[in-house]
């Protein structure tokens, strides 16, 4: 169990976010969960971690927005003095084939899931430099380490995952700050919904879709437990990528 952690997971109020918010709670956390829209889905998680007898709010701003992203962390830090934990999970996509794909496409993507990561970690890692302590997981994905046909834009944004994780790391660790990413392959969320799932497991190793919680509990394992490990980027795939 830990002590009174605080942590912070953007895009936390469904799907992956959701299931690492609440794993974090039922390790001991007190959590912040960041949300774009879904107000009454933040509300139902927070819930959740309330009945799991940790504290717990949800915090409205945009991940792509710096000074959105900045004012929301000096609140957080008002309110809960501290930050120990931050999940970078915040992400969409906008699939397309990269001859059709339309430069707002591109853009959504790379700064929901790429701009946001520096926009969000920026001030979060001044707080953690202070306090000499911390852990950052940032979600990465397989598209990030094999590419993926129709997602140039996520891939791209993917791989920027992974490279800034890893020089991150290297920045932070005499700080006493460990910085991991987790890349998730196939998972049943929204997000993948639509997708032609049959054909998919076929490419599965362990023939099946990853649950939400497969990454949460990988990323708690990171945030709380992993104590000399950094700069990793762990795969939750199914065997996908071997």
């Amino acid at each position: 169990m830990t002590d009174n952690k605080i942590a912070l997971v953007t895009g936390g109020s469904r799907g992956i976010g959701k299931a690492c918010a609440i794993e974090l709670a039922k390790a001991g956390c007190d959590v912040i969960i960041n949300y774009a829209g879904n107000e009454e889905a933040a509300n139902k998680t927070v819930q959740e971690i309330k009945s799991l007898g940790q504290n717990a709010s949800a915090k409205k701003f945009d991940v792509s927005n710096k000074e959105a992203a900045e004012k929301a962390i000096a609140e957080i830090l008002e309110e809960y003095k501290k930050i120990d934990i931050l999940v970078n999970n915040a992400g969409i996509t906008r699939d397309n084939l990269f001859m059709r794909m339309k430069e707002e496409e591109w853009l959504a993507v790379i700064n929901t899931n790429l701009n946001s990561a520096y926009f969000v970690t920026h001030p979060v890692s001044k707080i953690m430099i202070k306090q000499r302590s911390g852990s950052i997981v940032n979600m990465a994905s397989v598209s990030g380490i094999y590419g993926n046909a129709g997602q140039a834009n996520y891939s791209a944004a993917k791989a920027g995952i992974v490279g800034f994780t890893k020089a991150l790391s290297k920045e932070l660790a005499s700080r006493n700050i460990r910085v991991n990413a987790v890349a998730p392959g196939f998972v049943q969320t929204d997000m993948t919904k639509d997708l032609p799932v049959d054909k998919i497991i076929e490419r599965i190793p362990l023939k099946k879709l990853g649950m939400p919680e497969d990454i949460a509990k990988t990323v708690k394992f990171l945030a709380i437990d992993a104590g000399y490990i950094t700069g990793q980027v762990i795969g939750v795939d199914g065997g996908l990528v071997i």
